[in-house]
């Protein structure tokens, strides 16, 4: 598996190996050995399948807060995104700082993002597939998130008109009404 860093220290892009014959291709997506050389800490319980029908469908900036909290392994299966994770960790060199990947089928790449950032990502492609595995189960009570257009953040989404997003999604605080975060920054893992 090819690991590469990104601006942001705990945020990786993991690419598995593909292999390819006559008859297409063969990817391990996932294994718990590989993973936990860069990951030690983390362990998934869940895995999550988001359909987008429409490109520029837009989901998130989503998290859950302690103890929920999320990590998530976020890779395409059919098509391809622009996946966002924002730093929200309280005392956080990287505060507010958030990385920006395209993710797609064709290259096989996932985003490692732990639990202390905020995760988005809106479709570039129609017919898009999401997959994700959680470190935690799901949490009504502990959802929070940030909207997707903060100016603060300055994310340039791919968009050419206004996103595709649910309502809930529409109405979430600026990252400035999260205060205080409820992740406290505990280093770099």
């Amino acid at each position: 598996m090819d690991i590469t860093p990104t601006v942001l220290p705990d945020i990786k892009i993991y690419r598995p190996k593909r292999f390819s014959d006559a008859r297409g291709c063969f990817t391990e997506w996932y294994n718990a050995r590989t993973f936990a050389a860069t990951q030690p800490l983390c362990h998934f319980v869940q895995d999550n399948l988001a359909f987008s029908a429409a490109a520029g469908t837009l989901r998130g900036l989503h998290f859950q807060k302690p103890p929920h909290a999320q990590g998530k392994l976020v890779g395409v299966l059919h098509g391809a995104i622009f996946d966002v994770a924002v730093d929200i960790r309280r005392g956080s060199p990287t505060y507010g700082r958030h990385v920006a990947a395209e993710l797609n089928a064709d290259l096989g790449n996932l985003l490692y993002v732990p639990p202390g950032f905020a995760h988005g990502y809106c479709t570039i492609g129609p017919d898009t597939l999401v997959i994700y595995k959680a470190t935690e189960f799901w949490h009504r009570e502990s959802e929070g998130g940030i909207v997707w257009d903060d100016p603060d953040l300055a994310i340039a989404w791919p968009l050419a008109s206004a996103p595709q997003l649910v309502e809930r999604d529409a109405r979430l605080p600026r990252l400035a009404e999260v205060d205080p975060s409820p992740f406290p920054y505990e280093g770099s893992r």
